[in-house]
């Protein structure tokens, strides 16, 4: 699964380059001042701008030097949402104290019609999950079916309020490059914390 998403995300990028020539010096600036550059794999490349759960618009580079620790929800979900949610204060319960400032834990929003600002806000206030480590983020239609297609998630609206869609936990080192995934709902995450474990430093 990880060479196929790799793959994607390079025919992705591409593509983006192309229409989007403008943003790639700023970035290619400001990383060879950290002499760390951007990998042709990493999600850092992508031009998309991002609302959080306080309303404020970020882009995924911003998050970089960071352990990422990303699912993709919706709020008004009942059924596999809320054992996602679960699963993420899981993993989130056994990083040690002195590493979480170095891991984020990240909710993209499948539905950002309805996923508001203020919605996600609320969403992360009732769910525990207000702490500085958890980002909730919602993207425009397009940016958000893209982000799924690189994480390898498919969702697809089956009424007004519902969706269905892949049960995926994704890993990204702090190179914004994909490391791990667990698929499913409350399986074993050992594997996924020891992974976040070792990279964030």
């Amino acid at each position: 699964m990880k060479n196929k998403i790799a793959l994607l995300l390079v025919v992705i990028l591409s593509c983006s380059c192309m229409q989007e020539k403008k943003q790639e010096e700023p970035i290619a600036i400001k990383t060879e001042k950290k002499n760390q550059p951007i990998s042709e794999l990493s999600i850092y490349n992508l031009p998309s701008v991002w609302t959080t759960q306080h309303n404020n618009e970020i882009e995924l580079k911003e998050l970089k030097g960071n352990v990422l620790v990303m699912v993709m929800i919706y709020t008004s979900c009942k059924a596999a949402c809320p054992r996602l949610v679960a699963d993420m204060r899981s993993i989130e319960a056994q990083i040690p104290e002195t590493k979480k400032k170095n891991v984020k834990l990240i909710l993209v929003s499948i539905d950002p019609e309805t996923d508001t600002p203020k919605r996600l806000k609320k969403f992360s206030v009732e769910n525990d999950m207000d702490s500085d480590s958890w980002i909730f983020l919602r993207g425009s239609k397009e940016d958000t079916q893209e982000f799924a297609a690189v994480l390898a998630v498919n969702y697809k609206k089956i009424s007004p309020m519902d969706f269905s869609h892949s049960n995926i936990i994704s890993v990204f080192d702090q190179k914004g490059e994909l490391v791990h995934q667990q698929e499913g709902l409350g399986v074993n995450n050992k594997e996924t914390v020891a992974k976040i474990i070792e990279l964030a430093h």
